[in-house]
């Protein structure tokens, strides 16, 4: 599956929930949800040569991603948090890279790490949901 059709599984799987009630676990995932949805929409408008919107909504995914990098524990996460300190700048260059460029190439490949990323999450287990990130 390539990433576009992956996006588009993710946006139509996507359950709104309220932020209130939502375990930090969640909340995590929403904020991944959030950015493969604003990755679509950037990648939509610029397909469409839609400039403004297409800078947009990259703009809100860079957000996320720090609000992502933020959540993020160094000295308890080790290696792995760093490394994926690492990969959510990574992210953040591409995503640059891919408004001046107009590359929809470096959009999927952001969503396609972002998917990675989203899957691995989301596969832990209920009993480690609510352990302290920060």
């Amino acid at each position: 599956m390539n990433a576009s059709a992956a996006m588009k599984q993710y946006q139509h799987n996507y359950i709104q929930g309220g932020a209130e009630t939502a375990s930090p676990h969640r909340l995590v995932q929403m904020l991944m949800e959030g950015a493969l949805d604003k990755l679509l929409a950037a990648r939509r408008f610029m397909i469409a040569k839609d400039i403004a919107k297409k800078g947009e909504n990259i703009s809100w995914t860079i957000s996320i991603i720090d609000s992502l990098r933020s959540c993020l524990n160094v000295e308890v996460g080790g290696e792995f948090a760093q490394n994926l300190y690492a990969l959510y700048d990574y992210m953040e260059q591409k995503l640059l890279e891919a408004n001046i460029k107009n590359d929809t190439k470096l959009i999927d490949e952001v969503a396609k790490l972002m998917i990675q990323v989203k899957s691995g999450w989301d596969a832990i287990p209920q009993e480690h949901h609510n352990i302290t990130s920060k």
